[in-house]
This record gives C-alpha cells, structure tokens and sequence, in this order.
C-alpha cells in the first residue's frame, strides 16, 4: 500500500522515528489490508448482518400484526441504508488507518507506527516480548499478537485496532491483517530466536474468509 510521505516526511526511514543503530538490520516493513482490518477489525460484515436482521425483523413484526406487505417492507428503506451508511464510514476508518500503519520488524525489535489523528510510534525491543501467536484467516492472511512483559503494559485505547481483541487487563499490541501472515510469522520468530538471517519481501493477497489460531514463538 502506498504512504503518503507529506504526512511523515520527517521520518528518516518510513515507519521509523530515527535511523536504525548501527548493526541492527530491518528484515521486514508492511502495512494491514484495509479490506481485512475493515472486516475483521471494525466488523463490516456483522454491521451490515445488524441491520438486515433488524429489517427482516421489523418486516415480519408488522406482517404478524396484519399490516399490508407494502406497509410491512417499509423499514427496508430506511434501516438498509442506515446499515450501509455505517458499513461505508467503518470500511473509510478501516482504510485511514492501515493507509496511516506502517509495522517493521528489525533484527532487535519490533516497530510499529500507528493513529490516523495522533501518529503514535510504538517500540518493543525483543527483551520486552514474552513470545507472540499467529492466527492465519482462509487465504493466509491473518493477524500476529505479541505478548509483551507485564511491565511494559500498554493501554488497549492506544493500541486499538492494533491490539488482540478483548485482552484488557494485559493489552497485547497485534500485527493486523498481514498478508501471508504464515510467513511473517516464521520471520518473527527467527528474529527473537536470533537465527533470522534475510529480509522478506511483503506481497498482498485477497480478501480471506476462515481462521486458525497457533503459536509462534515463546
């Protein structure tokens, strides 16, 4: 995905708030899917399912009452396109924040660049990282929470999407809707590992559809 870099031209390195220290190599730079972020992130699909069931379920009220079909059809034209309005504003929030995303991993840390209003740069240095965990959606597309040490807490509201979901109590930030999540997961772990030895290049993959959960790394 492209960055608009008048927004963060005071980046040395995109995704970055300074030059890398010497001897620390970037071995992978990516961006969510904003398709994937839209539907798995800020629940699209489910906000569109909230409102048909509402209007099916409005329609087959006032048919039990004995109102004409005609009646009956009305909240079709009101509550769908109240539905689809709140789909469209979430799909643009969805890509307003991955188009503002940029997630590096380093030889020695983990860098990730978030917030469309407030830019926010969050660094865990490996020794912070207690492990992570990868769950790959149908196309292998997925999501990668990182399990940072308890003194690290970072709030949920800051890391939000970017964070596993319902992990209040101990926030876990998440790399979101990585295309070939599988992959950038196996780096992940060589590099906490310390046997990571090349960067991976980053592709984009279709819209995905189920989902799997398993570790990476501890």
């Amino acid at each position: 995905m492209k960055q608009d870099h008048d927004d963060f031209d005071f980046e040395p390195i995109r995704g970055l708030p300074q030059l890398l220290p010497r001897g620390e190599r970037m071995l992978w730079q990516g961006s969510p899917r904003w398709q994937d972020l839209a539907v798995h992130a800020f629940h699209v699909r489910k906000v569109i399912w909230y409102f048909a069931g509402l209007t099916i379920l409005a329609g087959a009220l006032r048919l039990a009452e004995g109102e004409s079909f005609a009646f009956a059809i009305r909240p079709f034209q009101w509550l769908m396109p109240m539905g689809l309005f709140a789909a469209a504003l979430l799909s643009a929030l969805a890509y307003l924040s991955a188009k503002t995303t940029v997630y590096t991993i380093t030889s020695k840390r983990v860098v990730m660049r978030v917030g469309m209003a407030l830019p926010v740069t969050i660094n865990l240095p490996f020794s912070q990282i207690d492990g992570a965990a990868l769950r790959v959606f149908g196309n292998g597309s997925g999501d990668i929470p990182l399990k940072v040490t308890r003194k690290e807490r970072i709030a949920y509201l800051v890391l939000w999407p970017h964070a596993r979901p319902f992990h209040f109590a101990h926030p876990q930030p998440t790399l979101r809707s990585l295309a070939k999540a599988d992959d950038v997961a196996s780096l992940l772990a060589s590099a906490l590992a310390g046997t990571a030895t090349a960067p991976m290049p980053v592709e984009t993959s279709p819209v995905l559809a189920a989902n799997t959960s398993q570790p990476v790394a501890a």
